[in-house]
């Protein structure tokens, strides 16, 4: 009920035009992140102030092209500005994020916000890319033809922020009265059907229009009941007879109000204007057949090589932190099981995690200038050339993408894939794009495998798993869509963005999100594994008192876990200890490394992961040899690589796909990938005579 009491805003429009920027720089840090009522899409909301103090909640939209939608992401948007979403009342007022240069394409949606009966504020965004293109629009004129106040921006750089606050709290605000004019055999129509619909008289109106506009697949799947259903067709009937096309009416008049507005608002200056702009002269390069994989192979490379040596400070700090820490338990604590359990249990366990915060924070900073400044969109494109050999489209890459970072957001991501086969293929194969919780494991194996390696040897290795992810999914999204999930490849039509200068607030922000989301993970999911991995390992203890600690391991039901699936994972390599932390890591892949610690029982260490790359060295087999050797440390980390180790992801597939049967079929088919990969390194390996 609190909520009510606050003026609601929605802040909606085209992808790529800056809709988050202005987001974040209205509610700061007075945001959340969750979903829809019985929706799985990221619902993003937030509080701000308005210009006379008063509280606004504001919620940010997916980013659509048109309310008649083609995916779940414009479903959402356009269901919450016409009242649909379950337990989610409807705007008070929408601010419409328009890109100034591309005003032609991105005002279509803004003409059906107009139509909607709620108040609307365009929020005229990239003015300065606009000008740097040559164009002129006339403020006064374009607030006169949209009949709506229309305020300039340039939100990366904060400009027209107060101008937008101002408008959005005036009280009260008038509602649009300009729309595109259709014909008036389909007002009548729409008149006629929207008595049907119930509602307000806007809503009613929109309803009708929108349904008018569905062809008959659309229709079957609508969900109208059999009355509305033929009420529909009969208006579709008419329409046709009269000649006027219901689907493409509507479509062809708001256009034809856009080009007259622009027509009239925006002048061009200069000679030079149908020149070659800054964009066009960087897409010869990202977007060439050649240069642009050099260049994105170059970016991904630096990215790398910038988790090894720029994290490596803060790293350092976080390790003297957390032995200090642990020091600190040991001297105050008396030596038994609590001490053992807080020690050796707890700070080792979540301090083996925590540690790596900073090489993930590294991970999300260049992914958000990727993202901010127009690139993605580019690499979904040269990707577009390969992924289209694999039956899918550049289209699925910005999700794969994405899972370098978080397979759950790349996953939630494929909500703007239209085709259901096409969605559920990209699903299957994106968390086998290495994602930030790889890291930690990718990290202790090269630093055991090479100790001497430095960043562009740690770099390059890095890089070969990322790739080696990359194939693998394009391998089996190749043999999904020619057997599973058989389909037509899809052609790609893809916007793409003028390049700008990332938001570095923005990109910060993000980056605080992540890293509390990480924090968060390390608090509660990886703390109560670390508890549940000790008390397994721990008990039940030896009869004889004087038994070693590993023989004690050993004893353990951990131990004994280990012990069972030896005779399995033995042909990969590994021993009973390793086996203890694949089955730890099965619920969360980065609990492998505090694993190891805690089988290891690193104590009193200056360097905590040096202490426990040194052990994993030094670990030897009954007959004497080493147990990590290169082989073994590149066929753990193809394992995972290739592994289904993440309940999160589980449980966000599970609710993406409606049902468990898409879910198991994954954790079978990436655990079986998994444990082939890592035979044919091992075994492979062992027959061209490395160790």
């Amino acid at each position: 009920m609190a909520d009510e009491l606050f003026r609601r805003v929605a802040i909606a429009g085209n992808p790529n035009t800056g809709k988050t920027t202005i987001f974040n720089a209205l509610t700061g840090l007075r945001q959340k992140v969750g979903n829809y009522p019985g929706v799985t899409v990221e619902k993003k909301t937030g509080r701000f102030f308005g210009s006379h103090g008063e509280q606004m909640e504001l919620i940010d939209l997916p980013g659509s092209y048109s309310l008649q939608v083609r995916s779940p992401d414009e479903a959402v948007a356009r269901d919450l500005l016409l009242g649909r979403v379950a337990g989610e009342r409807r705007p008070d007022v929408i601010i419409a994020v328009v890109d100034a240069s591309n005003l032609d394409r991105h005002l279509y949606i803004a003409a059906q916000m107009l139509e909607l009966g709620i108040p609307v504020v365009v929020a005229l965004n990239m003015v300065d890319v606009a000008e740097e293109r040559g164009l002129i629009i006339d403020l006064v004129e374009l607030k006169e033809r949209l009949g709506v106040p229309v305020i300039p921006m340039v939100a990366a750089k904060g400009t027209g922020i107060i101008e937008l606050k101002q408008a959005v709290s005036r009280s009260p605000l008038p509602k649009p009265e300009q729309r595109a004019q259709l014909p008036i055999v389909f007002e009548r129509e729409i008149s006629t059907l929207a008595k049907t619909t119930g509602g307000g008289a806007e809503v009613a109106r929109m309803d009708a229009m929108l349904y008018l506009s569905l062809d008959q697949q659309g229709l079957a799947s609508s969900g109208l009941d059999e009355s509305m259903l033929a009420a529909v067709n009969a208006s579709q009937s008419r329409l046709r007879a009269a000649g006027i096309d219901p689907i493409a009416a509507p479509v062809d008049a708001r256009y034809d109000w856009v080009a007259v507005i622009c027509s009239a608002v925006i002048r061009r200056q200069g000679e030079d204007t149908e020149g070659l702009t800054l964009s066009d002269r960087l897409d010869m390069v990202f977007t060439h057949k050649l240069w642009g994989w050099v260049a994105f192979v170059a970016m991904m490379a630096l990215m790398f090589f910038c988790i090894f040596t720029v994290a490596a400070y803060p790293m350092d700090w976080i390790d003297g932190g957390i032995s200090a820490l642990k020091d600190w338990a040991s001297a105050r604590m008396s030596p038994g099981n609590l001490q053992s359990l807080v020690v050796d249990g707890i700070i080792s366990g979540v301090g083996g995690v925590v540690i790596f915060l900073p090489q993930i924070l590294v991970l999300f900073f260049f992914l958000g200038l990727l993202e901010d400044s127009g690139y993605m969109a580019r690499a979904a494109f040269i990707m577009d050339r390969l992924m289209s050999r694999v039956g899918l489209h550049g289209k699925s890459f910005v999700p794969l993408l994405s899972s370098f970072a978080c397979a759950i957001p790349g996953v939630m991501a494929t909500r703007t894939i239209e085709n259901r086969k096409d969605r559920i293929v990209t699903i299957l194969v994106a968390p086998l794009m290495s994602c930030s919780a790889r890291l930690p494991v990718y990290i202790v194996m090269i630093a055991v495998m090479l100790p001497a390696a430095n960043a562009f040897q740690s770099a390059g290795i890095m890089l070969s798993m990322y790739l080696l992810g990359l194939i693998a999914a394009f391998v089996m999204a190749w043999l999904f869509k020619n057997t599973l999930l058989k389909g037509e490849t899809p052609m790609l039509l893809l916007e793409l963005p003028p390049y700008r200068a990332p938001a570095l607030r923005g990109i910060v922000q993000r980056m605080w999100e992540r890293g509390l989301i990480f924090l968060r993970r390390a608090g509660t999911v990886i703390l109560a594994l670390s508890i549940i991995l000790w008390a397994l390992m721990t008990y039940p203890k030896p009869e004889n008192p004087d038994a070693t600690k590993s023989e004690a391991l050993a004893h353990s039901i951990a131990g004994r876990m280990g012990h069972t699936i030896e005779p399995v994972i033995k042909p990969l390599g590994y021993d009973w200890k390793i086996g203890i932390g694949l089955i730890a890591s099965f619920a969360a892949r980065e609990v492998f490394v505090g694993t190891m610690g805690q089988i290891y029982n690193i104590e009193d260490a200056d360097e905590e992961n040096e202490e426990l790359r040194e052990q994993m060295r030094s670990e030897r087999r009954p007959d004497g040899s080493p147990l990590f050797t290169p082989l073994v440390c590149l066929s753990l980390m193809a394992f995972y690589v290739l592994a289904m180790q993440c309940i999160s992801t589980v449980a966000i597939v599970r609710r993406e796909t409606g049902g468990w049967r898409w879910p198991l079929f994954q954790i079978a088919y990436m655990t079986g990938l998994a444990y082939l990969a890592a035979l044919v390194v091992y075994q492979g390996g062992k027959l061209l005579g490395f160790q």
